[in-house]
């Protein structure tokens, strides 16, 4: 049976994380992504031989074009003229300036759909910042509210607003595709994954138009709400030193939280001062975290998870990759990593994390491996462009599918 997205031509220009995870998540919908790169422009860690491009890449084929040439603008052309989609994240204006952009195709290709997922968007005084995830978050705002009080220098230390401008992408496709069905036209979407990031402070930003108040660091306590207790606990350690250590996350939000909580730990005497009765009281009581780690301390973290969540106290370990891939039972239950074969690329055998969603009558359960770059030049380009094998070889004997 067909996956959801199959017969859709979607050409990708897209590099690092951000445009390579939107693509992704359509190509594991079945469609046809076609990986445009070159040897030229494959610096180091974004090339086959790089975990980080074998992993935003798989289901993908892959096309080797060296824009500095003109017949491979020339053949570039041609495939935006047949694409349903055109996705980049260069900086603004690079399609245009190879004569393959928006303006340049639509004409021709009235129904092509182009997203560019530049940092800043197309226009602003910022629009040509150079931009990686450090500097977004920094930008957004997001490094400061997530951070803690007092170690300002602490960033989230993960590409959380690639990940959320890939999904943006392809919500933003797939909406554009949607619109082109109701109108038979298509347009260009332009994402700012700098705006991306602002627009996940939302409670802070009303915070401050409403109430005059800016937002601080607040680590793991809660900012708008008040529950206690709420935090990252120390377990019994696994081993010597940090790898060793292990760590549970408990959020009381309710009194019966807290209660059930205060039964597990035996009910301690210090459980029963009468600041710990509310929510209110627990938050503004210093010590409470201390006496909840002294008892998480003596405890093994996966056991206590599980009592935790048995009494009906959310908990959750704080799993590291060993626990997701080897010991977490959920994940194996839903067969949520499956070994990828990668025969011909650098890394051998590779694992895929399978796409998140499940699609009773289209399931999309085919994984297939990245490719080297150019290694479906001459499938793209018969299918594509109808070019048989001997216009193909030329091409690459000539330099142009390099």
């Amino acid at each position: 049976m067909s996956r959801p997205l199959e017969s859709l031509r979607i050409l990708d220009f897209t590099h690092v994380l951000a445009g390579p995870y939107a693509t992704r998540i359509l190509a594991d919908m079945g469609a046809d992504v076609v990986k445009v790169n070159s040897l030229e422009r494959a610096p180091p860690g974004q090339g086959p031989d790089a975990p980080y491009y074998v992993m935003w890449n798989r289901n993908k084929r892959a096309l080797a074009l060296d824009m500095r040439n003109p017949e491979a603008q020339a053949i570039c052309r041609q495939l935006c003229e047949q694409a349903d989609v055109v996705i980049d994240n260069f900086a603004v204006g690079v399609l245009d300036r190879w004569g393959v952009g928006y303006a340049d195709v639509s004409p021709t290709n009235p129904n092509v759909i182009y997203v560019q997922m530049s940092g800043m968007g197309r226009d602003g005084p910022w629009s040509k910042f150079v931009t990686y995830a450090p500097t977004i978050h920094a930008l957004s705002g997001l490094t400061h509210v997530t951070g803690v009080p007092g170690r300002e220098d602490i960033g989230i230390g993960f590409s959380y607003n690639d990940h959320q401008a890939g999904l943006h992408g392809a919500v933003a496709i797939l909406a554009a595709l949607e619109a082109r069905r109701r109108s038979g036209r298509g347009q260009q979407v332009d994402i700012s994954q700098f705006e991306v990031g602002v627009n996940f402070l939302g409670p802070a930003l009303l915070d401050l138009f409403a109430n005059g108040r800016a937002a601080k660091p607040t680590a793991n306590r809660l900012p708008y709400d008040t529950a206690a207790p709420h935090g990252v606990y120390p377990c019994l350690p696994q081993g010597e030193g940090v790898v060793g250590e292990r760590w549970m996350a408990i959020a009381c939000l309710t009194d019966a939280h807290w209660q059930t909580l205060a039964a597990l730990m035996g009910n301690p005497e210090w459980t029963a001062d009468p600041a710990l009765a509310t929510a209110t009281g627990r938050a503004q009581t210093d010590w409470l975290d201390t006496r909840v780690a002294d008892w998480t301390r003596t405890q093994d973290a996966a056991a206590l998870m599980i009592r935790c969540q048995a009494a009906g106290v959310p908990a959750g370990l704080v799993q590291d990759g060993i626990d997701l891939t080897e010991r977490d039972p959920q994940l194996h239950a839903r067969g949520y990593f499956r070994p990828i074969d990668e025969p011909g690329l650098p890394l051998g055998r590779t694992y895929a994390d399978r796409l998140p969603l499940h699609f009773e009558h289209t399931p999309c359960d085919e994984y297939r491996r990245t490719r080297l770059i150019g290694e479906d030049n001459a499938a793209v380009l018969r299918d594509w462009l109808g070019m048989t094998e001997e216009e193909v070889r030329r091409a690459e004997d000539g330099g142009v599918l390099r």
